[in-house]
């Protein structure tokens, strides 16, 4: 080849390395009593970062799933079709409990350990990841059925991937939906028109129709009708106890900016059978432990999206010199790389502790800490993915590079489960309707106090904030930012590496916090910011 066609001066790929080699990911762990999953954790971990796993990832997206109304003859089928590597990527994370197996599992930190597989494998590919979160946050609400839940639980909690159109009971493993909104209400779910009719079996008929229904192809969907006695929250399994097919008809599926690899749909009930759970007219309360468990896996996805984009910018400027010098080298761009690692370990570290307040039952913290952190997490991680693949420069913008595929999924749990107005507006409900909860966030964030100046200054105007209620809707988001700020603060300094927790208090809680991500002040120890969570792939 002529001289003008030698490669220089680009970058390896990111392949075979341990994705779960990331110290604070470790001590998490080790902190909130799961240390006993790191073995599981390091081999998912090495697969993650394997060249296969992440072909696994390209192709479910670039072969998005196809419905199939109808067979060759005419007859209503309701079918999707998914790429083989989708079926890859679900066997893993069911095998390795990333559905409902934490519920059923009695040691000690089951729901952290499970937190931490998720946080690894979702660096894999997003998409499949939603029906295992809703199968993981469908167990506590089925559970308000007892006898529902004894005869399908073991199946969702089972380590078993089982794909296929069957009867629930006889198959070997369970994945199950959530079917919320329509068309004219959206988050406003006490607006749905669809209805539920009792029938002399205990049954009920549902006919009405769902706007977004994510993961079509689950066997079972909890669902919100009006019945008689109000809104309440319907199991429908997708086939019936004698093995016919339950009228829940897909109209289309819907064609998204990203999350490719994942059906999500428009559904019709067409007088389909469901059973009740829990009580009529208590179907929101029912349905929102579902969608309070679903906004975890929201933090985590983000979390796990932005710890994929350090990993990727790190690489890639440890990799490619520019003006003499290696890009981490170059002041500005170690800037740019500290913030994005301050942002990424912000959002580990909170997630992990929201995950060991499920192992440990802390209603009323977790309540609004859930709320808050759903809210300031999920919506930073856009603007972190761009950062992150502007340091890719022009190569981040090609499809081969991974990182579209990253950014486009990004926005998506701010969306999900609540979009960030919905979870504002629900840590205000919070802290109005349970006021212990406020007591539990404060109680945990000064638990650091003393630590830190700028955190103890952050939060007495943080309790300054909320004793002021005028305009506080209007005020919602600057107070609820405020909040996820100053817990993650806390967890930081308390938790996290010395030169991160102080560059998180110059920015995050100083008064010198640039817009833009890489505007650290001068005095951090970017060299060590980006090194204590890098881990090299040998």
């Amino acid at each position: 080849m002529p001289p003008t066609h030698e490669v220089t001066n680009q970058v390896p790929p990111l392949v075979g390395h341990d994705v779960a080699a990331h110290a604070s990911l470790i001590a998490g762990l080790r902190r909130e009593g799961a240390a006993w999953v790191e073995p599981e954790l390091h081999e998912l971990g090495r697969l993650a970062g394997s060249a296969r796993a992440q072909e696994w990832g390209r192709g479910a997206n670039a072969n998005p799933p196809v419905l199939r109304t109808h067979d060759r003859y005419g007859n209503r089928i309701d079918e999707v079709d998914f790429h083989p590597y989708w079926h890859e990527l679900m066997t893993v994370g069911v095998e390795h409990g990333l559905q409902g197996a934490a519920w059923r599992d009695d040691r000690s930190g089951a729901h952290v350990a499970r937190a931490a597989k998720f946080f690894v494998w979702s660096q894999v590919e997003a998409g499949h990841t939603c029906p295992l979160a809703m199968t993981y946050a469908a167990i506590p609400a089925l559970r308000h059925n007892k006898e529902l839940a004894e005869r399908y639980e073991p199946l969702l909690a089972a380590k078993i991937y089982d794909y296929g159109l069957r009867e629930p009971s006889t198959k070997r493993g369970l994945i199950a939906g959530m079917s919320m909104t329509e068309k004219q209400g959206g988050s406003d779910v006490r607006a749905n028109t669809t209805t539920a009719t009792p029938s002399a079996d205990g049954t009920y008929v549902i006919r009405g129709h769902k706007w977004f229904t994510s993961a079509p192809m689950s066997d079972m969907f909890l669902t919100l009708a009006q019945a008689p006695g109000g809104l309440s929250c319907f199991l429908l399994p997708r086939v019936l106890p004698d093995g016919a097919r339950n009228a829940i008809h897909l109209q289309r599926l819907k064609d998204k900016l990203g999350n490719k690899s994942n059906a999500s749909s428009e559904i019709e009930y067409d007088d389909a059978i469901g059973w009740l759970v829990g009580e009529e007219g208590r179907g929101v309360p029912t349905i929102i432990e579902m969608v309070n468990n679903t906004r975890l896996d929201c933090v985590i996805g983000s979390a796990a999206g932005m710890r994929a984009g350090v990993m990727q910018a790190v690489h890639h400027a440890s990799h490619r010199s520019a003006f003499g010098k290696r890009l981490v080298d170059q002041p500005l761009m170690a800037n740019v790389l500290a913030d994005l690692t301050v942002e990424a370990e912000a959002a580990l570290v909170v997630m992990l502790r929201l995950a060991g307040a499920t192992d440990r039952d802390e209603t009323a913290f977790r309540r609004l800490a859930l709320a808050v952190t759903k809210y300031w997490v999920c919506k930073r991680a856009p603007m972190h993915a761009a950062e992150a693949l502007e340091c890719l420069g022009g190569n981040g913008y090609v499809e081969e590079s991974g990182m579209p595929m990253l950014y486009r999924e990004a926005p998506l749990p701010s969306i999900w489960e609540g979009s960030g107005n919905v979870a504002v507006l629900d840590a205000l409900r919070a802290m109005a309707r349970q006021p212990e909860s406020v007591e539990a966030f404060f109680g945990e964030v000064e638990l650091a106090a003393g630590a830190d100046a700028r955190l103890d200054r952050s939060i007495e105007l943080l309790r300054k904030d909320l004793s002021d209620l005028n305009d506080i809707e209007f005020r919602a988001r600057r107070l609820v930012e405020s909040m996820a700020l100053v817990l993650q603060g806390s967890l930081l300094v308390r938790h996290g590496n010395p030169a991160v927790a102080d560059a998180f208090c110059a920015s995050r809680l100083g008064e010198d916090w640039g817009i833009a991500l890489g505007t650290l002040p001068s005095g951090v120890d970017s060299r060590e910011i980006i090194t204590s969570s890098w881990t090299e792939p040998r």
